[in-house]
């Protein structure tokens, strides 16, 4: 009988994944790791890269730990070429890294405008070009972008973030166009509710401390949106990016997938 976890196995492989140092990115990382990956830790804070990379390597993995920028495009030349330079090869690219945005169009100001755009959409196309300067020479790898459900299910205070999620979307399939025959794989993950720093706002005092009781009723309020009733943990999201990265998804290029209980299903 065939072994069907071996497809998940990614011993030897290289990864490289912004925004590493919490919730998505975190999970991520420990999970490409226990499957066998060095992982290479990117945040913008290095104590939580850190702290990430100490996680792996405490329960047997590899890992490394690099603060960067990802609005800065020679930062992430950096990164990611320091990954190569270091381990050799580069496998996985997951451009993880992003940030939360909620305001009305009219009230946006210029500079709120241009961090988002830099963070969510620039930081991710810098990833994908500087990952693919390796991975075509090299004839095969796989790019993870992060989209959001936001681009699924319009709603007020949501369309700067759902704009550059949306860009994330397009320039996943678009790529995926281009550098599939040389063996690449780009796909992008749309995740719904997902119980992470990203949704704090919606339960924490004025000092930024959790409410157990606000916390109890974000998950009530959202998992009521979705077939499943319940909102995702950054398990659930780590969990999809490894089927994406794996040889288990080696027929699959240019996919948002959706780990979101159902609360959207587009065709």
């Amino acid at each position: 009988m065939a072994d069907v976890l071996a497809g998940y196995d990614l011993t030897g492989q290289v990864a490289v994944l912004t925004g590493a140092g919490s919730g998505i990115g975190r999970a991520t990382a420990t999970t490409l790791a226990s499957a066998g990956a060095t992982v290479v830790c990117a945040d913008i804070d290095e104590d939580n890269a850190r702290a990430t990379a100490e996680a792996i390597v405490a329960a047997g993995g590899r890992a490394d730990a690099v603060r960067c920028d990802v609005t800065s495009r020679d930062q992430i030349d950096a990164l990611v070429d320091g990954a190569v330079a270091e381990h050799g090869r580069l496998d996985i690219m997951g451009n993880i890294a992003g940030v939360p945005h909620n305001r009305m169009v009219a009230e946006v100001s210029d500079e709120e405008f241009e961090r988002i755009l830099a963070i969510n959409m620039k930081s991710v196309f810098y990833g994908c070009q500087a990952a693919i300067r390796h991975m075509v020479p090299q004839g095969s790898g796989s790019i993870i972008n992060i989209s959001s459900g936001a681009i699924d299910t319009p709603a007020p205070t949501l369309a700067c973030y759902a704009m550059t999620k949306a860009a994330v979307a397009m320039l996943t399939k678009t790529l995926a166009t281009e550098v599939g025959p040389a063996g690449i794989r780009v796909n992008a993950i749309a995740p719904g509710v997902i119980h992470t720093n990203f949704s704090r706002h919606n339960y924490v005092d004025e000092e930024g401390n959790e409410v157990p009781e606000r916390v109890e009723k974000y998950k009530q309020r959202f998992g009521a949106m979705a077939p499943l009733r319940r909102v995702g943990e950054a398990q659930d999201v780590a969990d999809s990016i490894l089927f994406l990265c794996s040889d288990a998804a080696s027929f699959m290029t240019g996919q948002i997938l959706r780990p979101n209980g159902g609360a959207a299903m587009p065709w």
